[in-house]
């Protein structure tokens, strides 16, 4: 919807008076005469004179220019910038670790040596990209995820302090006063009359979503692919387990027409944080159909299927290690899974096991594979286990693709799929894919690899979302064993066209 790092002044002022929502987190609209920032729908029944407007790209660099979170329309509780899970420069990738909680476990320095640059080169990029340094953009994550356990648990301000990553509790007390202006008995006090707590237990979070949003492809990919013991799907319910840096966890996401319900269970509350960013981007709560739909309507093959699913999203990961692996593993994931998953320490239902660990499977004497793939398998889980090979919210994604094509037996459609699904990569496309070539060949689009790689050129930078849109469609696996979940909302409104 906007380009990187624009901030026209007429266009975010035009979509401010309209109360666009489909701005919501791209920017953040400052009030010089309220001393408020707010979202760009904000329903205040006045629009600030433009004199009197500053418009910033988040909200810790409104904080940083004195303004407090507008009560009426919680800027803080909109859905992020989608510009920072797709971009692959320095800028997205350190915005990533931040939301992740790097800079509370690692500090500056170890978030910039995750980013192999200095810290003086990291303040200033992120000063000029975003109007805020590290540290600032990481307390307003922290006043963010303090709100979020004030709000929704019962648990003492010490503790919620310490779990959001606090050094006092006089600075949460300053910080979400100064920010929110409000003390945490008076956020607790109001949260009370909208509890979304789970009478199961755990903790209950609403995850705000970027509208249109289309749960049931996500939802419908993940449950295709669910692994015994770590994941399970029943009834719309999507449930897994989580290997987080304070110890494992599980998530049940219920996804509705305006959020997405998420329930977890963690060995540490200060996991929040990194549990709820993880979950966003696995559901890829952040898009912006706007940036990509208009590109692949453009193709008369495709606009048809853009309008019958106006929400799409990617599919992403909570764990890029996990994702890569299983991409390599194939149909051999669930036994590997059987012989080396880490038990959880308290099992959740049909939630028993992690993810292996990439040591243990490098380690491993047999793995049960054919000669190539175990070699494969091998060679990517020792790189990962010894960090030569990073997966994670911050990795550079050319240097991990030479690294991938370095490894024998990776092939280019596992190559793709893996920058697609693991790192999140939009214009990945797995044009050597069976899958993806069968469903093209249902729309007219030419089935072998040379001929849609060519023709999916016209859908960049958005490719990965074009090949979503095909796997959505009902020429794909999961319409077949999950019709009763997909069916009705693809077939049903591209009409009874079914694919040759």
């Amino acid at each position: 919807m906007m380009g990187e790092m624009e901030l026209d002044f007429e266009r975010c002022y035009q979509a401010t008076r309209s109360r666009d929502p489909r701005f919501d987190g791209w920017f953040i609209v400052g009030v010089r005469t309220t001393g408020i920032y707010c979202r760009p729908s904000c329903p205040s029944p006045v629009c600030p004179k433009p004199a009197n407007v500053t418009f910033y790209r988040t909200a810790a660099a409104a904080q940083l220019a004195g303004l407090r979170a507008c009560k009426r329309c919680r800027p803080d509780a909109v859905p992020g910038s989608p510009e920072w899970n797709t971009r692959a420069d320095v800028v997205g990738r350190a915005m990533r670790l931040i939301a992740d909680g790097v800079v509370d476990r690692e500090g500056v320095p170890g978030l910039a040596r995750k980013l192999a640059v200095s810290v003086r080169h990291l303040h200033r990029l992120l000063v000029e990209a975003v109007g805020a340094p590290p540290l600032a953009l990481a307390r307003s994550q922290r006043a963010y995820q303090a709100r979020l356990l004030v709000e929704t648990t019962g648990m003492p301000f010490g503790e919620v302090a310490f779990a959001a990553g606090f050094s006092s509790i006089r600075q949460f007390n300053d910080t979400l006063r100064e920010i929110f202006g409000a003390t945490p008995s008076q956020l607790r006090a109001a949260a009370r009359r909208r509890d979304d707590r789970h009478p199961g237990g755990g903790l209950t979070l609403r995850l705000v979503v970027r509208q249109p949003y289309d749960p049931y492809g996500v939802v419908g990919w993940l449950a295709a692919r669910a692994l015994p013991g770590i994941e399970e799907y029943a009834n719309g319910t999507y449930r897994r387990a989580l290997r987080l840096p304070g110890g494992p966890g599980t998530v049940t996401l219920r996804p509705a027409p305006a959020h997405v319900q998420a329930t977890f269970r963690l060995a540490t509350v200060a996991d929040l944080g990194a549990a709820v960013a993880r979950c966003r981007r696995l559901l890829d709560l952040d898009a912006d159909p706007g940036s990509y739909l208009p590109v692949l309507a453009a193709d008369p093959a495709l606009a048809p299927l853009t309008k019958a699913v106006p929400g799409l999203r990617l599919p992403g990961t909570v764990d890029g290690a996990e994702t890569a692996l299983r991409i390599v593993l194939g149909s051999h994931a669930a036994s590997l899974v059987a012989a080396l998953a880490d038990p959880l320490p308290s099992p959740d239902g049909g939630l028993t096991h992690t993810f292996p660990d990439p040591a243990a499977i490098a380690a491993a004497d047999d793995l049960a594979l054919p000669e190539a793939r175990a070699s494969a398998v091998r060679e990517m889980a020792q790189l990962l286990a010894t960090g030569q090979l990073r997966l994670d919210e911050g990795a550079d994604r050319v240097a991990v693709r030479r690294s991938l094509l370095a490894i024998p037996g990776l092939g280019p459609a596992q190559i793709d799929d893996l920058m697609l699904h693991a790192l999140g990569d939009p214009d990945a496309f797995p044009a050597a894919g069976g899958e993806l070539q069968t469903a093209a060949r249902a729309y007219g689009l030419p089935a072998d690899t040379a001929g849609l790689a060519r023709h999916a050129d016209r859908w960049r930078p958005w490719r990965g979302y074009g090949a979503h849109l095909l796997w959505r469609t009902p020429s794909t696996s999961f319409l077949q064993d999950h019709p009763q979940v997909l069916r009705r909302r693809v077939v049903g409104l591209v009409g009874d066209r079914q694919p040759p």
